[in-house]
């Protein structure tokens, strides 16, 4: 299981306006934003646990793929509308991958560095 991770990229602002509207439909709120070692650090989260970190650095996280678990198809698809409408590029909109598994429920985006970030969710609701 993955405690957190971190993203570094270009345009810290926009990276947050980006997130902030794909992770929310998942219960993801912002819930750091403070300067840390120099420089200025973003952590999301749901209720008091903080995953998913964004840092403007050098040299930016590119060509990632990364995967949030959705509790419902409807929370997968509005990670993509959210996602969509914060300027992330379409990579696989909201539909049944049974090539995965039968229930598997999954949406994917670019994000605005590049990486590949996705919801899911594993059940049949």
């Amino acid at each position: 299981m993955l405690d957190h991770m971190t993203f570094r990229v270009a345009d810290l602002d926009k990276s947050v306006a980006f997130y902030s509207a794909a992770l929310a439909p998942l219960g993801y709120a912002k819930r750091v934003d403070e300067d840390f070692g120099g420089g200025r650090v973003v952590g999301f989260g749901r209720g008091e646990k903080i995953d998913t970190w964004l840092v403007q650095a050098s040299p930016v996280t590119t060509g990632c793929h990364l995967a949030w678990c959705a509790e419902s198809r409807a929370a997968v698809e509005a990670f993509h509308a959210g996602a969509m409408s914060a300027g992330g590029r379409d990579n696989g909109g909201p539909g049944l991958r049974p090539h995965y598994h039968k229930e598997y429920f999954g949406a994917f985006v670019i994000d605005p560095d590049g990486n590949n970030v996705e919801a899911v969710c594993h059940n049949a609701s």
